[in-house]
């Protein structure tokens, strides 16, 4: 039986080599069994605009895109994503893929704290990927997974309506 000073885990634990695309970058990371997704970006691979939140798949804060699709990186394990192309925040700024929703979000003040922003553009990316003239209804639908205490709703839903009305009117986003 373990006494109780002694630690539940052996500090020998094994590790796994994973191997990923992140932002079209070839990596390998040395991860515990354990080791969320999440926790892989952010401590091995320093990309901290993924954020940690709940920890439970509730808040949205952790979304990245893996394969092409959001998905909460905190409900996933590191080795389950091993061979997978992952987008984080990051890369998609990079490429300019977020600009828009970017420019919109920051003209109309729907970014205060910025800590749930990097999940809301994600899921706002994936929303008009697939719909190119939501509906506010189906805007709200799409961020229902997103907590945000600081801006409220409003603000958000209107940076998404407008960039899907500009790409839909041919322009960018007003």
């Amino acid at each position: 039986m373990r006494g109780l000073d002694e630690p539940l885990l052996d500090e020998t634990d094994e590790t796994v080599r994973v191997r990923f695309v992140v932002n079209g970058r070839k990596v390998a990371c040395e991860v515990a069994p354990r080791d969320t997704l999440v926790d892989c970006l952010r401590d091995k691979l320093e990309l901290t605009g993924t954020h940690a939140g709940c920890e439970m798949g509730a808040c949205g804060a952790c979304l990245v895109q893996l394969d092409g699709r959001a998905v909460h990186s905190c409900l996933i394990f590191a080795v389950q994503a091993d061979g997978a192309r992952i987008e984080t925040i990051e890369g998609l700024t990079e490429s300019g893929m977020l600009a828009e929703l970017q420019a919109e979000f920051h003209r109309r003040n729907a970014l205060q704290c910025g800590f749930c922003t990097s999940g809301m553009l994600i899921n706002a990316h994936e929303l008009l990927s697939q719909t190119t003239q939501p509906s506010r209804d189906e805007i709200r639908d799409a961020l229902s997974g997103n907590y945000c205490r600081c801006t409220g709703y409003e603000a958000i839903v209107d940076a998404i309506e407008a960039v899907a009305k500009a790409r839909s009117d041919g322009g960018g986003a007003t």
